[in-house]
Formats: C-alpha cells, structure tokens, sequence
C-alpha cells in the first residue's frame, strides 16, 4: 500500500524515530509502513493521519486494495 508519510514526514523535517515516538510506534514499523513491506493497523493509521491533521484517506492510498 502506498502512503505520504515519508513527504509528509520531510516537509516537517521529522526522522522516522520522531514521527514513531509522536504516534507510539517504532522506527522500523515506519519504514516498513513507508516502503510498503507492512500495512498499518487501523489504529495506527488514525495516530499517523491525525497526527498530520489529515483523515486516513488523504495519508493512505487505498486504490490498489480489493
């Protein structure tokens, strides 16, 4: 699945350890999130989105999901 975290994430300047931290998460469950070797929890994708102020929709790209 394909996300903005990682654009989202430079145009704060945040490393993955921050956002991790911020959203209760590890570093390494961010890259895997971003390089799409793992698909978020739902809970984990309301943290990461309404972190950022955005809804799920606008961080996650749900297109290629059947």
């Amino acid at each position: 699945m394909k996300t903005r975290i990682r654009a989202l994430r430079k145009e704060r300047k945040m490393s993955q350890e921050e956002l991790a931290l911020e959203v209760g998460s590890t570093r390494q469950t961010i890259t895997s999130i971003e390089v799409g070797k793992y698909t978020a929890s739902l809970t984990l994708a309301y943290r990461i989105a309404h972190y950022f102020g955005l809804t799920i929709e606008e961080v996650f790209d749900f297109s290629d999901v059947e």
